[in-house]
């Protein structure tokens, strides 16, 4: 919950003062929608802040008390219970002055106390600088709503008015971090728990901030149709009006005109102009029963030309926020073309008012019921993957920001996605384990590609294997974030496995090589040493070339010593290997020596990576790694094979060749940003291929010099961390 906003100067404080809510009308605000309004609870509560804040002030000389009133006053509006409103005045008290948690706890009870602290462990987002608290912040926002979603109604009605007062801040770099903070995480929640008219001002205050020519330009039509329409909006609703009550429908018909950000929003995903859109300004029939909506819908279809492709049923098919309504468009009275909305009174109120409409939560009688939506639950599944908080902020804005596409599962149940999302998207929606053992998809009973972009009213089957697995190359297009958390999650493991199971064999081999028994215990007892809690760890270490098998090897047994012949058989077996590659040679072990050597280019082997030789007639050795595909070709020809290896300190020779599969995010200056982060890592690019490119992706071939398969891997993990790249992993073939 970020601290109010201080604005400018303006009238006197005693003059301020005197325009604050009084205990009296705010009890009688909750009164009026609540009969059972805990009157004490509110007095208490209204003094207690007023005298914790005592005389500290915003720059206008405002009250700083003003902020948790006003917020309070917002609360009241969506009618929440005396509680929520309490803990409204609370919210910045044990943040902002010396008043404890303790004391809360004391003097309110254990439900306000623990609703402050839950706020109060947020107040810490709009305030960090450093992207990973934030995401940690943001971290325990998302578990503290689980347990009771009055928590988030509270800090949106925080944040609804700090953005009211976000002009008054004069730092610009600030107001605009505030402004993108707001519309990538608070608008897209409001807009989850289906608080539609929060949402809208949430979007239209920042888009003002982040955009102001934009929404300037905008807000200068709006008054000019507004001046030229006003008639012919009379007129329409006068038309619809008759209309209606001629076919024996009551209805209340009502105007209302889409927010700035909403038009540019729709003008840029359609790629269209001011002028050619049709819903501007849309009209609203309210009726009593859901009988009547379809009555009413079919009244207006029977009197004018329906819009192609405009219909929208949400009332047999409801958003996952709960909002139910009818949506079409006609070429109504007038001859404009209109949006008419219907729905009944109190779909009306849910969609005003989202989950904040249901009495449940007024009467605060079940802390869980925020868990019904799935949303929330995909969220809290990103917070038990997500190894960074980085990520797990990643995840969340992809979670959070999209439009949706609604799909079904064989059995009917309704999976709600974002859109452009894929069976991979719709199996990880249905549960985790379903998503790792996907093998196949079936939409609309037909075979596709798990790629393949779902559309509304898709039926989708997912076809699983008992030891199915994810793919790695699944994260460059799946979309929702608890997809891309889980393959992230399942490709760490299985990098752990390989690495621990690489490092063990590396000592063991070096253990037959000294004529010592290998020995578990022997690693575990040094594994402090290095910082591993475990021998695992210390061979995953190895694995992973943080730490060399003689060095650790030298640890273990520090009183072995090696024979005189032994140093001689290792110093013959070591020699230099020609090579085609650029620089000087490197050494490996297992080679005759004077033979000529190539690094396959079909793999890119680096020092690092478990290694095998295969002998060309008149070419010398070609190395390939371990696990290239074309070692298959070669699997009847054994005397082919040659066991080789990479000499000590490998890392320290010339720089090799890998290459990287890159996907970018295809907006400006992503390319720059991607090979900054190679310059910054110690990677030279020697070559970039451009593979495929669409309007939202490019598919990129990188080749790196680099000194080994670790370095690889932290250029790797670099990119994996940069904003401007989709994804990014080792790259196999020319």
């Amino acid at each position: 919950m970020s601290k109010p906003i201080p604005p400018a100067a303006s009238a006197p404080p005693e003059l301020v003062r005197s325009r604050l809510m009084r205990q009296y009308d705010l009890v009688e605000r909750v009164r009026a929608y609540d009969p059972n309004v805990n009157e004490d609870l509110l007095n208490r509560a209204y003094v207690f802040s007023m005298q914790a804040h005592g005389s500290q002030k915003r720059a206008s000389g405002d009250p700083y008390f003003s902020h948790p009133l006003e917020v309070a006053g917002i609360l009241t509006e969506m009618k929440l219970d005396s509680t929520s409103i309490a803990t409204a005045l609370l919210h910045d008290t044990v943040e902002d002055t010396l008043a404890s948690l303790d004391d809360i706890h004391k003097q309110f009870g254990p439900n306000v106390a623990r609703l402050v602290d839950g706020v109060t462990k947020l107040s810490r987002i709009a305030l960090q600088t450093d992207q990973a608290k934030q995401a940690e912040n943001f971290r325990k926002l998302v578990v503290a709503m689980s347990e009771d979603i009055r928590v988030l109604l509270v800090k949106l009605a925080d944040r609804l008015h700090n953005m009211r007062t976000l002009h008054f801040l004069k730092d610009a770099d600030k107001r605009r971090r505030i402004a993108r903070e707001t519309m990538e995480i608070y608008a897209p929640l409001a807009e989850r728990i289906g608080i539609e008219k929060m949402q809208h001002e949430l979007e239209d205050l920042a888009f003002g901030e982040l955009n102001p020519d934009a929404r300037n330009s905008i807000v200068a039509r709006l008054n000019f149709l507004r001046s030229e329409g006003s008639v012919i909006a009379e007129k329409v609703l006068k038309e619809l009006g008759g209309v209606l009550k001629e076919s024996g429908v009551p209805a209340i018909l009502e105007g209302r005109e889409k927010t700035p950000y909403s038009i540019w929003r729709k003008m840029q995903r359609k790629n269209v102009g001011f002028e050619q859109l049709s819903d501007i300004m849309a009209f609203r029939i309210l009726v009593d029963t859901t009988d009547q909506c379809y009555q009413a819908l079919g009244v207006i279809h029977s009197h004018y030309h329906v819009i192609p492709g405009r219909f929208k049923d949400y009332i047999s098919t409801p958003k996952p926020n709960q909002y139910q309504s009818l949506h079409t468009g006609i070429l109504g009275p007038e001859r404009q073309r209109i949006e008419i909305q219907i729905r009944t009174k109190d779909m009306h109120e849910v969609a005003e008012l989202g989950v904040a409409a249901h009495w449940g939560y007024k009467a605060g009688a079940v802390r869980t019921e925020g868990l019904q939506y799935r949303w929330l639950r995909e969220l809290l599944d990103i917070v038990e993957h997500a190894q960074k908080p980085e990520e797990f902020l990643e995840n969340t804005k992809l979670e959070l920001f999209q439009d949706q596409v609604f799909c079904f599962s064989p059995k009917g149940d309704l999976i709600a996605l974002p859109s452009k999302a894929t069976p991979v998207d719709f199996a990880y929606a249905v549960h985790s384990r379903v998503g790792d053992a996907c093998v196949g998809a079936k939409v609309n009973g037909r075979m596709v590609p798990l790629r393949t972009v779902l559309r509304n009213g898709d039926q989708v089957e997912i076809v699983t294997q008992k030891n199915g697995t994810p793919s790695p190359a699944w994260e460059r297009f799946v979309v929702t974030g608890k997809a891309k958390s889980c393959i992230r999650r399942f490709i760490r493991a299985q990098q752990r496995t390989e690495y621990i199971l690489l490092g063990k064999s590396m000592l063991e081999k070096l253990c037959r090589q000294e004529e010592v028994a290998f020995s578990e215990k022997a690693f575990e007892a040094i594994a402090s040493n290095y910082q591993s809690a475990t021998a695992e760890d210390l061979f995953a270490n190895i694995g992973a070339s943080l730490q060399t098998a003689r060095e650790v090897f030298n640890a273990a047994y520090p009183e072995h010593r090696f024979k005189s012949s032994e140093k001689n058989a290792d110093k013959a077996m070591t020699v230099k290997a020609k090579t085609t590659a650029k620089g000087a040679p490197l050494t490996l072990k297992g080679l005759i020596p004077g033979m000529a050597v190539h690094y396959a280019r079909c793999c890119h082997p680096l020092p690092g990576d478990p290694i095998v030789g295969i002998v060309t007639t008149g070419k010398g050795v070609t190395v390939h790694r371990g696990d290239c595909e074309t070692l298959e070709s070669f699997a009847n020809a054994p005397e082919r094979w040659i066991d080789v290896g990479w000499s000590d300190g490998q890392d320290k020779g010339e720089p090799m060749v890998g290459r990287l599969a890159a996907v970018l995010i295809n907006k400006p200056n992503n390319l720059g940003a991607m090979t900054t982060a190679i310059g910054k890592n110690g990677g030279n690019i020697i070559d970039i291929k451009v593979t495929a490119r669409s309007t939202e992706f490019i598919d990129i071939l990188v080749d790196v010099e680099v000194r080994s398969a670790a370095h690889l891997t932290l250029i790797t993990a670099a990119l994996r961390a940069s904003s401007a790249v989709n994804s990014v992993e080792r790259a196999k073939g020319r």
